[in-house]
């Protein structure tokens, strides 16, 4: 049996990170649209309610129908969870006089309740919310308040219920990890048994029994996604698996070369296909950032349909796909955050069944894995890469010959990040989510150089810090890595005269810049 936290989604924006917070106490959890609760789930140990950009009281808030599961699992209300909890039972839920939103210090009442084993006194919490509970309903009694919020938070243990109107996941809220472990661990017993090595040896064993002895086509993109789904597929199947890695010629510098001796080293079966002269015949002329980008998805298709019909027996694809962006493909507000840099979208007439063995990972719980299947630590550390690669870094119409430029600044930049050393001991390649080099051509930049005037191309650095790129904000490189990459990019790299670095968070701007 695997022990199974479900997280009922309202449309919170932090909804992942009650689900990746669970997942460090190495305990397995679903997150589900709030209307679509699994009833004949025997794996169930208990059940949190997420926040939501809606009032429990407007017309389009989302219900659920809570005999499904109160009385039957321990269920934790945050937020908008907790409003509705008290308003379905017969409570009040009013307009608080002004958005209750930051810190705020909670007093607590029963230093024994199993929710609070471990606070602090005045343990500070973050609060984001409009409306408040102005009345619990009979059988429900608070716990805790802060000067603001009376009812911030409450139970009803005959029914096993308990709810914070604070939000204990993001980690403004001191002691949010400790409540929600207190939830998961010591209210619904887990045993803690969720790991990459269970993960490999579970999922192995799944694979050779769904897979049998049928072939297997994998895309390759040089990414720690693709790579891991790789490695774990082989490890299971072996060479009934075909890997095919297209070079669209937009990778990092030396990139192919360098990816395909990894894998060389993993033991894969890789297919190259070298594509990238047909890739810029077909992006002649092509500026706008979302024609480019359906160029290059087309291309890649027509590319990889051409490789893939070449294994005859070949019955299933497999997709380094991960649960984010699963969830995100389930977002009930209807609302779009994002477009993904990946390329997608095989051609049905393919006829090949989907295999995703990554489908249930957060990005770091595939890295984990990674390590799990001995990958060498520079493929596993991998930063993410969009699927266009440096076309969507290249303002603009993309050539050979701006794609050199900016391989070779980028190459200088990545190069330092892994190279400088902070006093931890830990790289800024490894401290930063995501980095890479954008080339702001068509735009020109004047510069001196010797006796002579330049008119040449001005680049922009990127590195953020970042949990799941959902948000993210710009990293604080030393001034004098800055200082030292940016002269050696202008040094080093014909075409280049002028660097910059970009200092925007995400929102309001993106981690891509096209």
């Amino acid at each position: 049996m695997q022990q199974k936290i479900v997280i009922l989604d309202f449309g919170s924006q932090t909804t992942q990170l009650i689900g990746r917070r669970v997942r460090e106490m190495d305990t397995f959890c679903e997150i589900l649209p709030y209307n679509k609760f699994p009833l004949d789930d025997n794996n169930i140990i208990g059940v949190i309610l997420s926040g939501s950009p809606y009032s429990v009281y407007d017309e389009e808030a989302f219900r659920v129908d809570f005999s499904q599961f109160i009385g039957k699992y321990p269920v934790l209300g945050i937020c908008y969870g907790a409003q509705l909890m008290a308003y379905t039972y017969g409570g009040k839920v009013e307009p608080a006089g002004s958005r209750e939103y930051g810190r705020a210090h909670l007093k607590y009442y029963e230093a024994d309740n199993p929710l609070f084993k471990g606070f602090v006194k005045d343990s500070q919490v973050w609060m984001s919310h409009g409306d408040t509970i102005t009345q619990l309903p009979e059988g429900f009694h608070t716990i805790a308040s802060t000067e603001q919020v009376k009812n911030a938070a409450y139970t009803n243990p005959n029914k096993r219920i308990w709810a914070v109107q604070y939000h204990p996941e993001v980690h403004h809220s001191l002691q949010g990890f400790q409540l929600l472990k207190n939830f998961v661990v010591d209210i619904c017993g887990s045993k803690q048994q969720w790991s990459a090595a269970s993960f490999v040896e579970t999922t192995v064993m799944e694979l050779k029994e769904q897979l049998g002895n049928d072939r297997v086509i994998l895309g390759l993109s040089g990414g720690v996604d693709s790579s891991v789904c790789a490695t774990l597929l082989n490890r299971a199947i072996g060479k009934n698996l075909t890997c095919i890695f297209v070079d669209h010629g937009m990778l990092r510098k030396n990139e192919f070369a360098k990816v395909m001796e990894a894998y060389k080293g993993l033991g894969l079966n890789v297919v190259a296909v070298d594509a990238s002269a047909k890739f810029f015949a077909d992006l002649k002329g092509a500026t706008d950032p979302e024609t480019k980008r359906k160029i290059i998805g087309r291309d890649f298709i027509e590319v990889f349909d051409a490789e893939a019909r070449k294994i005859k027996d070949a019955k299933w694809l497999a997709q380094g796909t991960i649960y984010p962006d699963r969830i995100e493909s389930l977002n009930i507000t209807g609302k779009v955050i994002k477009s993904h840099h990946n390329v997608g979208g095989l051609p049905e007439e393919m006829h090949l069944q989907l295999c995703e063995p990554l489908k249930w990972l957060f990005k770091d719980e595939v890295r984990r894995v990674g390590r799990q299947l001995g990958m060498p630590e520079r493929l596993v550390k991998r930063h993410p890469f969009p699927g266009p690669g440096l076309a969507v870094r290249i303002l603009g119409e993309v050539t050979p010959d701006k794609v050199r430029v900016l391989q070779d600044a980028d190459d200088i930049y990545i190069e330092a990040l892994h190279n400088y050393v902070c006093d931890d001991g830990e790289t800024l390649y490894d401290k930063v989510w995501q980095a890479g080099t954008v080339l702001l051509s068509p735009v020109k930049s004047v510069g001196v150089m010797g006796d002579e005037r330049t008119y040449e191309n001005p680049v922009a650095l990127r590195a953020v810090t970042s949990m799941d790129a959902m948000t993210a904000d710009w990293a604080h490189l030393p001034y004098d890595f800055l200082a030292k990459v940016s002269n050696d990019i202008i040094n080093k790299v014909k075409g280049v005269n002028r660097v910059c670095y970009d200092i925007s968070s995400k929102p309001p701007s993106t981690i891509e810049w096209e």
